[in-house]
């Protein structure tokens, strides 16, 4: 089962609505279309950047049915799915890989309590063994967060092959390169934290960031692999403002209006997530001005 190798950008996806928060499929077309544009390995829909975790089974698998189909088998697809039981997310996986997802991310059971890591195991388990398609753990609810030795068990289960990093902690992240990086991919998710994660050995990244910044992070990336550090260390410092002017808790309305300053239309947020406020799109401006970002639709990083 692990043939799938994720590695290199992958960008997630934003879900477009409309006013009554409603699937705008022709903006989620063009999206795809921008993304594939820059060098990105993978396309991540219905993730926490997708609002993944207000989409029904239905809709998950109508935004990864369009994603997969504007993709047209020009790189792998993988679906999104944030649920709270082992029963729900099978019914979410089995729904997707009818859409032709090529893998899933799978965040922890996320409600009130913390999994044991006995349950972990036997969930990614159950998950893989009934769905039948690859899995990334997606390691993001700070309640439930997989340590790296739990890490190091998953890592053994024929269907999982990697670990989208999202805890905040560059100490697990080493721990997990270490022990499991010859396993399954280490994937770097914590958007401020690319540069080194790529130098200490991770495979790649899987996170918000490329969706507004995939020409810079996919050269970012490059870079870093071609041994180029000073350049990677520049782009690092032109992709952070950018992601402090969008980080917080209102992150699915950022990231959309820094497409629209971009020319690109994600739509809106679905409720009860709001627009952003008049101050939050300025300081995103600036931010992107700053970068050279608001001069057109399509950002080109120069060569040497």
């Amino acid at each position: 089962m692990k043939a799938f190798n994720p590695h290199g950008i992958i960008a997630t996806v934003v879900t477009p609505f409309d006013e009554a928060g409603e699937i705008v499929e022709e903006k989620l077309r063009a999206e795809v279309r921008y993304l594939m544009g820059a060098s990105i390995t993978a396309l991540c829909a219905c993730g926490t950047t997708g609002e993944g975790n207000a989409l029904s089974a239905d809709e998950s698998a109508r935004v990864c049915s369009i994603v997969v189909d504007e993709v047209g088998g020009r790189m792998p697809v993988i679906g999104g799915i944030i649920q709270n039981s082992t029963h729900e997310v099978v019914r979410y996986g089995k729904a997707l890989k009818n859409a032709g997802v090529d893998c899933l991310q799978v965040t922890p059971v996320h409600y009130l309590w913390t999994p044991t890591d006995e349950s972990t195991v036997e969930y990614y388990r159950t998950i893989g063994e009934q769905v039948g398609l690859p899995i990334i753990i997606y390691n993001v609810v700070p309640w439930a967060l997989i340590e790296p030795q739990v890490v190091s068990r998953l890592a053994d289960i024929p269907h999982i092959v990697g670990i989208k990093q999202s805890g905040g902690d560059m100490h697990k992240l080493a721990d997990l390169i270490a022990t499991c990086s010859d396993r399954i991919s280490i994937l770097a998710a914590v958007d401020d934290l690319h540069y080194p994660a790529f130098i200490l050995g991770a495979q790649g990244a899987l996170a918000a960031i490329p969706t507004v910044t995939p020409y810079l992070s996919t050269a970012l990336w490059d870079a870093v692999q071609a041994g180029d550090l000073k350049k990677a260390r520049e782009l690092h410092e032109t992709i952070l403002p950018i992601w402090r002017s969008l980080d917080g808790p209102n992150q699915p309305a950022t990231i959309k209006e820094a497409l629209r300053l971009q020319g690109r239309d994600g739509g809106l947020p679905r409720a009860p997530v709001s627009p952003v406020t008049p101050d939050v799109s300025a300081r995103i401006a600036a931010a992107l001005e700053r970068a050279g970002m608001l001069e057109g639709p399509r950002i080109k990083v120069s060569q040497g």
